[in-house]
């Protein structure tokens, strides 16, 4: 929703700047064709000229400009070549300044060519004026002509400046937005392929495990062999669904259930498993919580020569100890790095520990009456 409105407001912007831009144009166009003519052949001329100006004007804000646009620029030039020339018109440099910076801004391979040839016009146009004009008036004529249309011609490429500079400006806003979507996809496929490993890597470790455990029973107890392949069953049959959940991010996890399905899985790999509630967790971080024990079971299976787990809860945090420290193993976070920075998102935090080879991972978050005094 926030995207849309942020496009919306940008498109509203694109078209408030093309009305702007068009709306001055014509209105400063307007003015000096009523303040120069005297004629209604006058009239006609500077009305043509900037009644061409628009239409090169509204191709170039459609963002339709093409060389067809060029005969614009043809127009306007002949337009200040008869209205300096014969109708004494120093405004008609006006449409012609506008379309040549027009032109500049679409063909900047030609920009400086072009600017050399628009240069090299103006100046024979005025130099003829001043040559034709009544002896003794050259300077005035110059002054009144050539510092006249370099004013209007100046006023008139400004506007096509900043209409230009405002264009560049909301298509950097909209470079940003795409920009940000990108990088809002990145995260979510970062958390995505983070929950995606919390389902399946633990699924694939626990049915290797009771795979194996199938295996040493084949012999000795079939019964039991073939309860531990129905639950291998069920269980890969809960993660499709589960994997199915997520990706129509309906996934929750539940506490209390992976707090058991963690105790059974220590007990099957012959790890013994001590619980310790000391108060009623938080159903606000409960699911982060189940998130935390799940990926710290699943590292202690995978990694460690554990004969011990300790479990202990408190309202808003869980910690989970066990004693099968590898020798020479420093303290990592190892798969917990991202379950950290998703806990720091929500206001936790998860921490590592090892002492007297005793590895814990611990997460917590702020208890309800310190959020509301922080």
């Amino acid at each position: 929703m926030a995207s849309e409105q942020v496009e919306e407001t940008q498109s509203r912007l694109v078209h408030l700047n093309r009305g702007l831009v068009s709306g001055s144009i014509a209105a400063v166009g307007a003015l000096l064709v009523a303040t120069e003519t005297r004629s209604g052949p006058e009239a006609l001329l500077l009305g043509g000229g900037l009644a061409a100006t628009l239409v090169v004007v509204d191709r170039w804000r459609a963002g339709r400009f093409a060389r067809g646009a060029l005969i614009g620029l043809v127009i306007t030039g002949l337009v200040f070549l008869v209205g300096v020339l014969a109708a004494d018109a120093a405004s008609a440099s006006y449409g012609f300044a506008i379309a040549a910076t027009i032109a500049a801004f679409e063909l900047p391979r030609h920009r400086r060519p072009l600017f050399a040839g628009i240069a090299i016009f103006a100046g024979a146009v005025i130099a003829v004026k001043v040559l034709t004009s009544p002896s003794g008036e050259g300077v005035d004529t110059l002054l009144r002509y050539g510092v006249t249309s370099l004013c209007v011609a100046g006023g008139g490429s400004v506007l096509v400046i900043l209409s230009h500079a405002m264009n560049d400006l909301v298509g950097e806003l909209d470079k940003a937005r795409e920009r940000e979507a990108e990088t809002a996809v990145m995260r979510e496929r970062v958390r995505f392929a983070g929950d995606l490993h919390d389902i399946q890597g633990h699924t694939l470790h626990v049915v290797k495990l009771k795979v194996a455990l199938a295996k040493r029973l084949l012999r000795t107890d079939l019964d039991r062999a073939a309860h531990e392949l129905d639950e291998v069953h069920d269980l890969v049959a809960a993660t499709i669904a589960q994997t199915k959940e997520l990706a129509y991010a309906q996934r929750r996890l539940n506490l209390s259930a992976e707090l058991e399905n963690a105790k059974n899985l220590f007990e099957a790999a012959g790890i013994g498993v001590g619980v310790e509630r000391r108060g009623e967790v938080d159903p606000r971080v409960g699911e982060a919580l189940g998130q935390v024990l799940r990926e710290t079971t699943t590292n202690i299976l995978r990694h460690a020569d554990a004969a011990q787990v300790w479990i202990t809860l408190t309202e808003t945090g869980i910690s989970v100890a066990n004693d099968g420290v590898r020798p020479g193993e420093a303290p990592r976070l190892s798969g917990l790095a991202t379950l950290r920075d998703r806990l720091a998102a929500q206001g936790g935090d998860l921490t590592v520990h090892q002492a007297d080879g005793v590895f814990s991972t611990t997460a917590s978050f702020p208890r309800r009456d310190d959020t509301a005094n922080g």
